[in-house]
């Protein structure tokens, strides 16, 4: 066993695993204060569902032995059978397969959540959780399986994915795209405001999203080495760049820089760093999130004039940016993996995870919509998830509102009102 590389991938697996948190503070950040309850839940559930459906046969489906084909594991690893903590990924000189099992097994955490900031504010809490465990075992799981087990189709065919742009991020952006079309648009979607509540708590998210990411891109390289120290570095290059490039866009668009712009902008850049960055030097990550911040910004801005309700723009940012890294890969690589060949295996690997993942998301969703009923009826939507699915609201102002009650007395009497508030009296 090798004991560097071991802490390396477990310390990175932790990390990974605080990115679902940061992801939760930073979708509830931005959904209004009678849905960030339902928000934050939506991302924090998937820790336990996904963890569990791990242990019992995703791991196998994902990196079993495989069925035929390259599509599929197949079920020698049911309940992590057959493997101990002895048993090495790489014979005598490897890592315990525990970790490596560990690691994937946040990064599978982490996808279906992804898919929840496009749903937000209207739909039940108990279809989401059916639905991501249909999702991650009849979507997510095959498709690791082709893109990083060596049996896999799209491995064999060497499509370069070293942390995630297809078998995550394009995965569920387009996921998310087609639960969107099925459960369909907010009420008052265009006609009624639905700003972040919290865009502290969107900077505290996205903080924590690019502290995590460190482990979800260099840990990929299952290596304390060179590949993981170029990967951290190109990761930070990138969320830089794209955060740079996003909040030009918006100065251009709107005349302002805003908080969620910048915060968008950098998550957009480690997006599409993703897959690309432990085969391009810095300026290629430079340009990758440049890219990435400009047509992830336009992307967003597209979505009201095609009229679809993505609440919290996964689409314009994970599927855009996933394409973005995965394609410019074949462009950019410098280790003699680059060129249009490269290119056109990167654009297989892209749109068949795309076509795949469209078509059977679309049908799930639509199967729990028929049979449980994934929208929330219109009186839970328009009074709040919060209260509706969790009992619970994310601020208690009943304090607040008692104070107010005793300090605040309003008198109104013709056509003057005085309002005293404690000692002060003010005429209007």
């Amino acid at each position: 066993m090798n004991s560097a590389d071991t802490a390396f991938v477990l310390i990175s697996a932790a990390l990974v695993m605080l990115m679902t948190p940061g992801l939760a503070f930073f979708y509830g950040g931005m959904v209004r204060v009678k849905s960030v309850l339902n928000m934050l839940m939506m991302s924090f559930v998937s820790l336990g569902i996904v963890t569990v459906l791990w242990v019992l046969y995703g791991y196998s489906l994902a990196f079993g032995d495989d069925l035929g084909a390259g599509l599929l594991g197949g079920f020698d690893h049911i309940g992590l059978k057959g493997i101990d903590a002895g048993t090495l990924t790489n014979g005598k000189d490897g890592i315990p397969v525990f970790a490596f099992a560990l690691f994937q097994l946040m990064f599978a955490v982490i996808t279906p959540a992804l898919i929840s900031g496009a749903l937000a504010d209207r739909v039940k809490f108990s279809a989401w959780a059916v639905f991501i465990t249909l999702w991650v075992s009849l979507v997510y799981f095959p498709v690791v399986h082709w893109v990083w087990q060596a049996d896999g189709w799209l491995f064999k065919l060497k499509v370069i994915d070293f942390a995630g742009g297809a078998a995550v991020h394009i995965n569920a952006g387009v996921g998310a795209l087609a639960a969107v079309l099925v459960v369909g648009r907010r009420i008052g979607f265009r006609k009624e405001p639905m700003r972040p509540h919290s865009l502290p708590l969107v900077i505290l998210g996205a903080g924590l999203l690019w502290f995590g990411w460190f482990g979800f891109n260099a840990g990929s390289a299952l290596a304390a080495n060179g590949a993981a120290a170029t990967m951290a570095l190109n990761t930070q290059i990138a969320a830089g760049a794209a955060m740079l490039g996003w909040l030009a866009c918006e100065r251009i668009q709107q005349g302002a820089f805003t908080t969620l712009g910048a915060a968008s902008g950098a998550v957009a850049g480690l997006v599409a760093i993703t897959p690309s960055g432990a085969h391009v030097n810095a300026f290629g990550a430079i340009l990758i999130g440049v890219v990435a911040g400009v047509l992830c910004s336009w992307a967003v801005s597209l979505k009201d004039r095609l009229g679809y309700d993505d609440s919290l723009d996964v689409v314009g940012v994970h599927l855009v940016g996933g394409l973005v890294g995965t394609l410019l890969v074949g462009v950019l690589a410098i280790d003699g993996v680059g060129g249009l060949g490269q290119l056109g295996r990167q654009a297989i690997g892209a749109f068949s995870v795309m076509g795949f993942s469209f078509v059977v998301s679309w049908i799930l969703a639509k199967t729990v919509d028929a049979t449980i009923g994934f929208r929330a009826v219109e009186e839970d939507e328009t009074s709040g998830v919060d209260r509706a699915f969790h009992a619970e609201s994310a601020y208690d102002f009943t304090l607040l509102g008692d104070a107010l009650a005793e300090h605040t007395t309003v008198l109104v009497g013709g056509t003057d009102a005085t309002i005293t508030l404690g000692r002060q009296k003010t005429g209007g």
